[in-house]
């Protein structure tokens, strides 16, 4: 639960950074002394380094998850097999002790006192 709220955190704080980027670059290029033409021409190449950043993000981002998901499925797959290995050993055990048992009564039986 503590896991969620720090995603929801993190995801929250990107968006408000890229956010507060284009906010900024933005306001800075309307109060710059500058023509129309070029104004235009800042803004539109601003928003191509913030659109290349938030897709160099996005692709971190997904690379990072991949590698998440790949890591739980591994520790998934090597706890599954520890458990079946376990499991049998206990049975192994189990039948052992069984057959023991079941040896010792049949050899009390035979033995008559």
């Amino acid at each position: 639960m503590a896991n969620e709220n720090n995603d929801g955190m993190a995801k929250g704080l990107v968006v408000g950074f890229i956010s507060g980027a284009i906010v900024g670059a933005v306001v800075g290029l309307l109060f710059a002394p500058k023509p129309g033409k070029e104004l235009r021409a800042d803004i539109r190449a601003k928003a191509d380094d913030i659109a290349e950043d938030a897709q160099e993000y996005l692709q971190k981002a997904r690379a990072k998850a991949t590698e998440l998901i790949n890591e739980g499925k591994r520790r998934s797959d090597d706890l599954i097999t520890n458990a079946r290995q376990k499991a049998d050993t206990l049975l192994g055990d189990a039948e052992r002790i069984l057959g023991d048992a079941r040896s010792k009564n049949t050899g009390d039986r035979g033995r008559t006192s």
